[in-house]
Formats: structure tokens, C-alpha cells, sequence
């Protein structure tokens, strides 16, 4: 419960952090609109979600929230900005393709095992719901503190190497989703590991990806930052500890061991294979 209440004390921190000569919305700072919005979608989903006893939507609902949260920035701080609109738009595209993804994976997998333990006790449910929200503001901050900006994102060297870095990282979590799709839908392939494609090059080739485009999205965004906004660069640091340390790589690396520590092909493939960017695999 102490967790709940103080996750929106830490927003409203993030955007006293991110409102420096910014835009506002009936004299209310857009980013706070931004922050209020994120945990209304996450707390009025919560709702459904704990009556009818499922998380079938949590990532969907985690998608449309950033898509929520942008929207509102773009339409009360873009003002035409070409930069500002691009930037938006980006986020935006992202959410919709993985929640798109997300959603028809869950269609298809049925409920999943890490909410078991969750759902049936309401504060800790909710307190999933809340760190999402968190997560949203957290993640999309850089983003949010420039076009709430009142100046405007120039389209230059930053913006285009930023540009270009997040194409790359769209492209990689799209052809790794994308190629796990395939194989999980070859009954064949029925309780084996994915090493095929990217995969065979990284074992979390998607986490890596999602990194690399907020990453670009960070550098897009840094000639309008200033002061404390800067701080709103640590963006794709926290999406790498998440990704790489709470719900991503350590812990489906505790379920491979699990699950095919014996196999000698799995520890064969572990040994000479990245666990996170994609390389060539190592020659044993």
C-alpha cells in the first residue's frame, strides 16, 4: 500500500524535474496532465482487470497508455514543431506495433504464470497497475520534457543520429518478435528454444531493440533539454535495468536453466551466444 501511494509522489518529482519553462493546459503543466493521465489509464483498467480475475490486458493497457500520455503532449505542446510532432509520432508507432504484438500473444498463450500469486490480492495488483504507470512516465520523460518544451526540437546532427539509432532498435525488436512468432508457430518446435534468426545471435535480441530505440528517442530530444531535464536522459538507462535486471533477462534466463540446463544444445547455445546484443556467436 506504501508503494502505491508513493509512486505518484514519485511522478509528481518527475515532473517537477521536467516542467522548465513549459507548456500548460488551463494553466496546469502538461507534463502533470501527462503523469495524471498515465495513472488514470493504468488505475481505471485495474478495475475490470481485478473483478474478473485476469491480466490479459496488462500490456495492451501498457501500449495504450503511452499512446494516451503522447497524444495529450502532442496535441497541447507540439504546436507544428516538425521535430516535436516527429518525436511524438515515433512513440506513439512503437506502442501501437508492441501492444499490437502483445495483445495477440496473450490471445494466444492464454493467462500468464508470473500473475498467479498477484491477482488474487488487491494491493499487490494494484501496485502492478501503478509501477506501469510509473514505468510510462519514467521511460517516456525525455520525450515528454521536450515537447512540453517551449523550445523547438531542432532537426539536425542529434536529431538524425537519433533517428537513425531508433530505426535500428525498431527493426531489431521487430524481426526478433517477429521471427519467435514463427518458430513458437511451428508444432514442431513444441517445448524447444528459439536459435534461429536473430536469436541466434543474442538471446534477447527484443529487449535489446526496445534499448536501442529509446536510446535514439533520448538523443533526439537532447538539444532542447535543459538543467534538470537532463536527468530525463537516464531514460534508456532505466529501460536497460528493467529489461536486463526486474522483468526481462534474468529472469527468462532462470527459466531456461530451468527448464533445458541439461540439454547439451541448450548449453551449448548459452555458452557461445550474446545474452543481449546481437554478434556473431562465439567459436568453440
Amino acid at each position: 500500500m506504501i508503494v502505491v501511494m508513493s509512486s505518484p509522489l514519485v511522478a509528481a518529482l518527475i515532473v517537477a524535474i521536467l516542467r522548465i519553462d513549459g507548456a500548460t493546459v488551463w494553466g496546469v503543466p502538461l507534463t502533470l496532465v501527462c503523469v495524471v493521465v498515465a495513472f488514470a489509464i493504468q488505475w481505471l483498467a485495474f478495475i475490470p482487470a481485478f473483478f474478473l480475475k485476469t491480466e490479459r490486458f496488462f500490456d495492451a493497457v501498457g501500449s495504450l497508455t503511452y499512446i494516451g500520455v503522447l497524444v495529450v503532449a502532442l496535441v497541447f505542446g507540439a504546436d507544428g514543431d516538425p521535430g516535436t510532432l516527429v518525436v511524438g509520432c515515433l512513440v506513439i508507432i512503437w506502442a501501437i506495433r508492441l501492444g499490437t504484438f502483445l495483445f495477440f500473444r496473450v490471445r494466444r498463450a492464454g493467462s500468464d504464470s508470473r500473475f498467479a500469486d498477484i491477482i488474487p490480492d488487491f494491493w499487490v495488483f494494484l501496485l502492478t497497475w501503478t509501477l506501469q504507470a510509473l514505468w510510462v512516465t519514467i521511460t517516456a520523460s525525455a520525450a515528454l520534457a521536450a515537447i512540453a518544451s517551449d523550445r523547438q526540437i531542432p532537426v539536425g546532427s542529434w536529431f538524425a543520429l537519433g533517428l537513425i539509432i531508433w530505426l535500428a532498435g525498431f527493426f531489431i525488436e521487430v524481426l526478433a518478435d517477429r521471427g519467435k512468432q514463427v518458430f513458437r508457430a511451428n508444432p514442431s518446435n513444441e517445448g524447444r528454444f528459439i536459435n534461429t534468426g536473430l536469436w541466434s545471435w543474442s538471446r534477447h535480441p527484443n529487449y535489446f531493440g526496445e534499448i536501442t530505440l529509446w536510446t535514439g528517442i533520448a538523443l533526439m530530444v537532447l538539444p532542447v533539454l535543459e538543467g534538470w531535464q537532463h536527468l530525463t536522459l537516464l531514460s534508456p538507462v532505466f529501460v536497460t535495468f528493467l529489461l536486463v535486471k526486474v522483468s526481462g533477462v534474468e529472469m527468462l534466463e532462470r527459466q531456461a536453466q530451468k527448464r533445458w540446463g541439461d540439454d547439451p544444445a541448450y548449453i551449448h547455445y548459452r555458452d557461445t551466444t550474446s545474452v543481449l546484443v546481437p554478434i556473431p556467436p562465439k567459436r568453440v
